[in-house]
């Protein structure tokens, strides 16, 4: 079932933003003997700096949102999402999407959040040929589409037509 947003402008303005975060960044080469792996401190800087490159129309609309950066879900998460391996999830919205009322959240109400999972995210970085930079962007951007009240399937129909 596809959602249809009282504002059209979102599905403009998310496919706008899906896009740029799919654009591939490129990264000089360095001496990889001598790198570590990004801590989470690193990653939540990455999200950060996706964040901020977002258009302000974008992050307008997310006021309140609370994003969090963990090294897997919690095996709570695990079961919900019925997922296999701690592996299975790259990032998570939790909450009341724009389209369902989050903007009329109750008093005693967790504010919707997004969670980036770390090492699930440089698992899959490890067989992509895309920079840790996009794969968090794209994730940041994804989890901030079902904010705005999108479904997965809305979202594949959005990244389709425009590909």
């Amino acid at each position: 079932m596809m959602v249809i947003l009282p504002n059209t402008a979102w599905r403009r303005l998310f496919l706008a933003v899906a896009a740029y975060a799919c654009d591939d960044l490129t990264m000089t080469e360095q001496d990889w003997s001598r790198l570590r792996p990004p801590t989470l401190a690193d990653m939540e800087a990455l999200a950060d700096a996706a964040y901020a490159t977002l258009p302000t129309s974008f992050t307008r609309l997310c006021e309140g949102l609370v994003i969090r950066v963990e090294d897997f879900p919690d095996e709570e998460t695990l079961d919900d999402m019925q997922c296999e391996s701690e592996y299975d999830l790259l990032g998570l919205f939790r909450g009341r999407g724009l389209t369902q009322g989050a903007h009329l959240s109750e008093t005693g109400e967790q504010p919707n959040m997004i969670w980036l999972y770390r090492r699930p995210m440089l698992d899959y970085w490890a067989d992509s040929e895309d920079t840790l930079g996009a794969i968090v962007t794209h994730v940041l951007v994804h989890e901030i589409g079902h904010h705005f009240g999108l479904t997965d399937a809305d979202m594949e129909e959005i990244e389709r037509r425009a590909g």
